[in-house]
């Protein structure tokens, strides 16, 4: 009976417990689809990563990401910590790891000071898409809030992506703190949006002096809110960037305080020819690893 290790590591944080915890499985070949799937529900984090060998030489790995429900195209938390994993272990080596994911190629650099990996910071695989703007009376009754709460002077509420897509919605500081899901409203919502695919995940933010401040619902995936979401906040960066004409931007994103899990993520963004692209970044700790048989 085949058997397979996996470890599980808090990321976006600098200590146990805090910050978006996250299961990797870094010997993952042999293990099928379905049960993947399985072993994402069972174990039940936000997103659980298996590593598989690469299809092109010049990559580092394979890594396929699964939520509880469903497999994601590119995230941000599960590279991060991935790439932490591997390095942490000893299963890659280098400053620099190439993932090949169904949203295209994530170049990630490892973190590390005097030979301790830290953590890590990934690249968006595809540059900013704006694809539509949602009713703000819609985007308020699905988090619970007064429509005026919903901060418009920027954006209206905006789906968009970087390899995932991400419902933006800037609100009030009361707002982010009095924000709560309503699965009706988030039903009702998607049933009205076919280009949704199913998917309806929305990250609120207000920003505070130059950073941000944000909280990410998707209780459709089985994610009632997430401590931290690197793919939604690279995202965001990429828009506030090509909204403010700025050349590049840079700054701190906090998420999970309302959970308890407070999270740090280091954003940025930056203008190419072909648009505007984005990265996120953060430490990572160790918790516990474990094994099973298949």
């Amino acid at each position: 009976m085949p058997s397979y290790d996996y470890f599980t590591v808090d990321v976006f944080t600098q200590r146990r417990f805090g910050g978006n915890p996250l299961a990797v499985f870094p010997t993952a070949e042999g293990i099928d689809d379905a049960t993947m799937q399985a072993l994402a529900a069972e174990l039940n984090y936000s997103e659980t990563t298996f590593v598989l060998p690469p299809a092109n030489s010049v990559s580092t790995a394979r890594v396929r990401i699964f939520n509880r429900t469903s497999e994601m195209p590119f995230a941000g938390h599960p590279n991060v910590g991935t790439a932490f994993v591997l390095a942490r272990h000893g299963f890659v080596r280098g400053a620099m790891l190439r993932f090949e994911e169904l949203a295209g190629m994530v170049e990630v650099r490892v973190m590390e000071a005097d030979g301790v990996i830290l953590g890590a910071e990934i690249d968006a695989p595809l540059p900013l898409t704006i694809l539509e703007d949602l009713p703000v009376q819609d985007i308020a009754a699905c988090l619970s809030l007064a429509t005026d709460e919903i901060v418009i002077a920027e954006h209206p509420p905006i789906r968009a992506t970087t390899g995932v897509d991400f419902v933006l919605v800037g609100v009030t500081p009361h707002g982010v703190a009095q924000a709560f899901p309503d699965l009706k409203a988030y039903r009702m919502l998607e049933r009205q949006w076919p280009s949704f695919g199913g998917r309806l995940s929305i990250l609120l933010y207000s920003v505070e002096a130059h950073n941000v401040r944000a909280r990410m619902f998707a209780p459709l995936a089985g994610t009632w809110e997430d401590p931290a979401t690197g793919s939604a906040n690279a995202t965001l960066a990429a828009l506030r960037l090509h909204l403010s004409g700025d050349e590049r931007l840079s700054y701190e994103a906090v998420q999970g305080v309302e959970m308890g899990r407070e999270s740090r993520l280091s954003v940025r963004s930056w203008r190419t020819p072909d648009g505007v692209r984005a990265s996120v970044g953060g430490m990572c700790a160790s918790v516990f690893r474990g094994r099973i048989e298949l």
